[in-house]
């Protein structure tokens, strides 16, 4: 099966980009938006309209596979990417993928994958919603190829020995972390609720206390709500850095923290995202 033709077009993604420097230097909230002028390269506003790019692969049988280029939410900060413009990186895929698609035979996901995923131009590799969306659209394409799912052609490939099984969901609550916590226990999500802690004086604390007040209600609240015992998701919170901010980087007192946490959390298990970051790769794995 090969690809005739790729297709570009531009998109919105679920959420938003926003400026994580701007917010973790106190910008204030507006509504939904922020007040106060945006630090990080590429920002027109703190918080933004996510922007996407759908890669379709046009099959000689008429399918159409497709793939979409997505970033993060806080883009161009902590180490990653810069902010993911459509109008920016289309011509990218136009000029640089695109040809080297089209034509080729959708047999194999892994090659193909590894092609691109390892692509060069102008001596760098390719935006990492790039490779995510190109990469993604090719699995689709061999997929229909194959006529299998998407998680067969990983398991084959890959030799995973996996069985194909629903897998856990991890659910996000934005800054409603109350009532879309109880709308996640309700509908019973795997894993939640993200949280949102971005900022240590509003949702972390100063010391911690905040965040602890909220662990603990969230274990109480799935106590309260779940109808069954069998009910027992994971607390899976995101706190980009804060706790490394409000500690000072020490970290005997961040594991201390984080293990008041856990204690909080008891009867159910907890993970923590992101205690400590200082925008740097290296520096961080360090």
């Amino acid at each position: 099966m090969k690809i005739v033709d790729v297709v570009c077009s531009a998109g919105r993604t679920g959420f938003y980009f926003d400026d994580q420097r701007a917010i973790k230097a106190g910008a204030g909230h507006d509504g939904f938006t922020y007040i106060g002028e945006p630090v990080t390269e590429g920002f027109t506003s703190i918080r933004q309209a996510g922007e996407s790019i759908s890669v379709m692969l046009i099959l000689e049988d008429g399918q159409v596979a497709h793939g979409d280029c997505a970033a993060v939410q806080y883009s161009g900060a902590g180490g990653r990417d810069p902010l993911f413009l459509a109008k920016d990186f289309i011509p990218v895929i136009e000029k640089e993928i695109a040809p080297k698609l089209i034509g080729r035979e959708l047999t194999n996901f892994k090659c193909l994958a590894e092609e691109f995923d390892k692509m060069l131009v102008n001596g760098k590799r390719l935006h990492t919603a790039i490779r995510y969306g190109v990469t993604q659209a090719i699995l689709d394409g061999v997929a229909k190829a194959k006529k299998v799912t998407m998680a067969e052609v990983v398991r084959d490939e890959y030799n995973t020995g996996v069985e194909i099984n629903r897998i856990p969901i991890f659910t996000q609550s934005g800054d409603d972390r109350y009532n879309n916590a109880d709308k996640m226990i309700i509908k019973g999500a795997d894993v939640l609720p993200h949280a949102l802690i971005n900022n240590v004086e509003e949702k972390l604390g100063l010391k911690g206390e905040k965040l602890l007040e909220y662990v603990k209600w969230l274990s109480d609240r799935v106590l309260k709500l779940r109808t069954s015992e069998d009910y027992n998701p994971i607390f899976h919170i995101d706190v980009y850095g804060t706790i490394g901010v409000a500690f000072d980087c020490d970290t005997k007192a961040m594991a201390d923290y984080i293990a008041t946490l856990e204690e909080a959390a008891k009867p159910f298990k907890l993970r923590i995202e992101g205690p400590m970051d200082v925008e740097h790769r290296e520096r961080q794995m360090e």
